[in-house]
């Protein structure tokens, strides 16, 4: 769209989008959405055969409407017990993304599959891809463009001239990626990968082909964990995630601790601290208890647009259950940590 204006707020918004998010789908928990970030997450779980989990966040609520993202999602593991060196993972998951005065709301719905192979006693190797549908609409009614500016306010009255076709656009999304795992010792695991998202450049736009030919750029995205467990006290999992998406970068780095409270690992205390660069700082605390996990964060704003939202950046809460399906024992075919 051009020149969209509301408020100067709304503009300072969609400049952070551009700038921050690289206009994609946004956790500041990525670790807690794990086929986002990379398809070969998908039944990467050693200790169970299945997860299930959502994730929930509101962000800029002080200043215009809020963006909201939520989503849900599931993978397990397949011939885990045919292959004694391998399986397969097999996930869907459903985001839905409502953001700014146009309601513009983007509904992406997934299927992944990863192969995961063993490669010796201690390291793993996981290739994976997704196919996704994505749709998005906005409500034109509830925009205020610039020709619309009678000197004094925004006349709804006046036509904006603006070349709209649609008001919803639908496209296939593809994505691919790559993880590697080293398992050093029952104390020490380590973990990367990397993925691209928009492998097809599908084009995107409200506007008929001949108007803007606006195609979604690819997005890159690398990661890399550890686990460390110290005393059977403490697992600290320091971690860092990159993504680029044309010319937007997003880096955030930092840790995550489970402190085990109940001697068998059955109740944990979840604290950890991140950074978002030249955007926010984020504490999060948690808990788990047998095989449910939960998370909160909150971003608290260190960039230019603390001084309009006063720090009051975003908060977000995510819910993991994780299971086996038979009562023979956890599902293990390579080590981890654990308490």
């Amino acid at each position: 769209m051009r020149r969209v204006l509301k408020t100067g707020g709304f503009a300072v918004l969609l400049f952070m989008v551009q700038n921050v998010t690289g206009q994609g789908l946004h956790f500041s928990q990525y670790y807690n959405a794990p086929m986002l970030v990379n398809p070969a997450n998908t039944g990467f779980n050693p200790d169970y055969d299945y997860r299930i989990g959502g994730n929930y966040r509101n962000q800029w609520a002080s200043v215009g409407n809020p963006f909201r993202t939520m989503s849900v999602w599931g993978d397990t593991k397949l011939f885990a017990n045919r292959f004694e060196n391998g399986w397969m993972g097999l996930g869907a998951s459903l985001y839905s993304d409502k953001a700014g005065s146009g309601n513009l709301v983007s509904t992406n719905a997934y299927v992944s599959a990863a192969w995961h192979q063993m490669l010796g006693y201690n390291s793993l190797l996981s290739g994976g891809f997704s196919v996704g549908l994505v749709t998005k609409r906005i409500d034109i009614t509830k925009l205020n463009f610039d020709n619309q500016w009678s000197g004094q306010f925004f006349d709804v009255n006046i036509p904006s001239n603006e070349p709209f076709a649609y008001t919803q656009t639908s496209y296939v999304d593809l994505q691919a990626g790559m993880n590697y795992a080293y398992f050093a010792s029952d104390n020490l695991y380590f973990n990367a990968g990397l993925s691209v998202m928009h492998i097809n450049t599908p084009q995107e736009s409200f506007f008929a082909p001949n108007v803007a030919d606006a195609r979604v750029n690819r997005r890159y995205t690398g990661f890399v964990n550890a686990s460390i467990k110290l005393q059977d006290l403490w697992i600290v999992n320091p971690n860092i995630y990159v993504s680029k998406m044309a010319s937007a970068w997003e880096t955030v780095v930092g840790f995550n601790a489970n402190r085990n409270l109940s001697g068998d690992g059955e109740q944990q205390l979840i604290l950890g601290l991140y950074y978002r660069h030249k955007d926010a700082v984020i504490p999060l605390v948690g808990y788990q208890v047998n095989d449910t996990r939960f998370t909160f964060n909150y971003d608290a704003t260190t960039s230019n647009l603390g001084g309009i939202n006063g720090a009051r950046g975003a908060y977000e809460i995510s819910i993991i259950k994780s299971g086996i399906f038979s009562n023979g024992g956890r599902s293990v075919k390579c080590p981890t940590v654990r308490f």
